[in-house]
């Protein structure tokens, strides 16, 4: 690969794994507008080890509070604290994508038979998903922060998490949308969907992973090492930079973006 296709990908993958704008909407557009064949598999690997390397890191106090929180719940056989219980919640709106998730792959592998109906698809839910956001954002009362998610409203997150397996949706904007309507801060609902972005991106990169095992053909390592490092710096400033001004920018230029991203891609395809 050459150097800045390397740079291209990554940064977008970095970028758009955690703004609710859909990675796989610009994944498909950076090959249209630039010329370039899409990425292998190994490169998606790569670059998926680097952003969850990003969101382990930038949570990493979060998580060892989780950790220990988890160890002692379960030797207590009793949920007595916050991080306990934000911990559980997470493990619970995990579930329902491995319970949805492979009748959804079967739309995912039917879409990638047919190029152009995988454009129409994503432009369609990069639009429909950005006004359910803005909707959200509107609506929600931001009154509460990601301790306070319940059974029923991880059970929500999680099936709506699921349903971002059909490109276009993006994982971080369905999961914000399901925060925002069930009250959450902006912040709240960004925090909640980084942290479940964790066991969700692990599984991905898993499949992935397993897929490529059974691949044959030269692997360029050092184009995997340098996608993987730039998404992970990229993915961290993102994070960093989207939880620092959230709550003063609001949902709605991420929806404007959406509209037109989505409306682009309608006019690359039609």
């Amino acid at each position: 690969m050459e150097a800045a296709q390397i740079a291209l990908l990554a940064f977008v993958q970095g970028i758009t794994e955690f703004l609710p704008i859909s990675s796989s909407a610009h994944l498909i557009l950076a090959p249209l507008l630039f010329g370039y064949e899409l990425q292998g598999l190994a490169f998606d690997v790569a670059v998926h080890v680097g952003t969850l390397a990003a969101v382990v890191t930038y949570f990493r106090r979060e998580l060892t509070a989780m950790a220990i929180a988890l160890t002692a719940s379960i030797a207590r056989r009793r949920i007595d604290s916050a991080d306990a219980r934000l911990g559980w919640m997470i493990v619970l709106a995990t579930v329902p994508v491995l319970v949805l998730g492979l009748p959804l792959k079967g739309v995912l592998e039917f879409l990638r038979g047919d190029d152009r109906l995988a454009a129409l698809v994503i432009a369609g839910t990069t639009i429909g998903f950005g006004l359910l956001l803005w909707v959200a954002d509107l609506r929600g009362r931001r009154s509460r922060d990601e301790y306070s998610v319940r059974l029923r409203d991880a059970l929500f997150i999680g099936v709506l998490q699921a349903v971002a397996i059909i490109p276009g949706t993006s994982r971080s904007g369905i999961t914000i949308t399901a925060g925002l309507l069930l009250g959450l801060t902006r912040q709240a609902a960004s925090r909640f969907s980084f942290l479940l972005s964790i066991p969700t991106i692990l599984m991905a990169g898993g499949l992935e992973t397993m897929e490529l095992i059974g691949s044959e053909g030269p692997v360029d390592w050092t184009s995997l090492w340098l996608g993987g490092l730039l998404s992970f710096v990229v993915a961290y400033a993102t994070i960093h930079l989207f939880l620092a001004l959230i709550e003063r920018v609001s949902m709605l230029p991420f929806v404007l973006y959406r509209l037109a991203l989505g409306a682009l891609i309608l006019f690359l395809v039609l």
